[in-house]
């Protein structure tokens, strides 16, 4: 008999979870501003991809690539403007891979020549702008990239965004999920970047400034380290015709802001399961763990998008309104609410992992944000 009531009770349960699950999706979908790609082979396992717009223009952009020399994820946030994070979107990737080539491999290396070729690429396009385009100068984007190489995590990061991986408290399959940030970050709201900086320019009392209750670097920024962000670096671009709200009062004697990334290797083991990269709109509204316990306790598909449906409603609780009439809220206005989010979480198959780069028969490119996405993201690129 009790087995009989448990079969009855599965077979109930498991529509319920389904029309749950439509209903989520369908509830998303009513969000113009929200694009989802739920569930896509890397060459080392899965990944699920989520974008939700904020800003009159898209500032985020993302990326993930699977070949030759593993895969790679990428999120950029932008500041300023767009033009910084698309334009990394657009190249770092390429670098490296070119730098992947020449040394036959991964390394920290080939990751750190890659960010400063697109650094100083960047920095042509603004000096060929200055005259047309002098607010080009003041455009930035935060950098998060992931490369997962054979057994090896690889990440590199300047400004706020985070990653964090999900791995079991012990190597069985049933231990309880930790969260694992993986990345350091370059906030002035913390203090051990407020110190570093003041360190660097002791004879700066104004380095940073407490501003609306906010840390910024010069009193302009809260990053102490990006790509782009001319104006804070190179003292000829601190000046008209740049806008005066971005010129500071006195001579800029050294660059303040740094693009030299952090690197955190890790080496994956059986009990790491995923790893969550996001923009840093997703951590102001979900802390590390609350983060990989949703991964933990819910399917992989759409698993990115659940993610940010969580933090908007996070959001939305934070300004007493509903989660439904946020979601009726139009781009721009829609920034006093939440920023821009991308969210990335990426699976691990560790089969596939102790195969190395040999087990990936099919390259995957994917790309997030470009601010003419319609619902769900492009499919990956067919085999080259």
């Amino acid at each position: 008999m009790l087995e009989w009531v448990m079969k009855m009770l599965v077979a109930c349960w498991r529509p319920v979870q389904r029309y749950a699950h439509m209903g989520a999706e369908a509830a998303d979908r009513q969000d113009a501003l929200l694009w989802y790609k739920d569930l896509s082979p890397h060459g080392s396992g899965e990944f699920s991809i989520a974008v939700v717009q904020a800003n009159t223009l898209l500032e985020d952009q993302s990326q993930v690539e699977s070949g030759k020399f593993g895969t790679f994820v990428g999120i950029y946030d932008g500041h300023g403007g767009p033009e910084a994070s698309r334009f990394i979107n657009d190249s770092l990737y390429y670098y490296l891979q070119k730098f992947a080539e020449e040394q036959q491999g991964m390394s920290v290396e080939v990751i750190r020549k890659a960010f400063m070729e697109t650094e100083d690429k960047f920095f042509a396009i603004v000096q060929k702008s200055w005259l047309t385009k002098p607010q080009i100068a003041a455009v930035g984007s935060c950098c998060l990239v992931g490369v997962i190489w054979g057994s090896k995590l690889y990440i590199a990061n300047l400004g706020d965004s985070r990653a964090v991986l999900g791995t079991l408290s012990r190597s069985t399959t049933t231990g309880p999920i930790v969260a694992m940030q993986v990345s350091a970050e370059h906030n002035a709201s913390i203090e051990s970047v407020r110190q570093d900086l003041m360190a660097l320019h002791p004879d700066d009392s104004h380095i940073v400034v407490l501003k609306h209750g906010v840390w910024r670097v010069k009193g302009l920024i809260q990053v102490s380290r990006s790509i782009g962000d001319v104006y804070l670096k190179k003292a000829e671009y601190n000046r008209e015709p740049l806008l005066s709200r971005f010129r500071l009062p006195e001579p800029l004697r050294r660059p303040v802001l740094s693009a030299e990334p952090d690197f955190h290797v890790h080496m994956l083991r059986p009990q790491d399961r995923f790893i969550i990269f996001a923009s840093d709109g997703l951590w102001e509204h979900l802390s590390n763990q609350e983060a990989v316990e949703i991964v933990h306790n819910h399917p992989r598909a759409g698993i990115a998008r659940r993610l940010i449906r969580t933090a908007l409603q996070e959001a939305a609780k934070k300004r007493e309104m509903r989660y439904s009439d946020l979601k009726r809220i139009e781009r721009g206005i829609r920034r006093h609410f939440h920023d821009d989010i991308t969210v990335v979480v990426v699976f691990l198959d560790h089969e596939l992992l102790s195969r190395g780069s040999s087990s990936i028969s099919h390259h995957t490119s994917v790309k997030g944000g470009m601010d003419n996405h319609k619902g769900v993201l492009g499919s990956p690129a067919e085999p080259s």
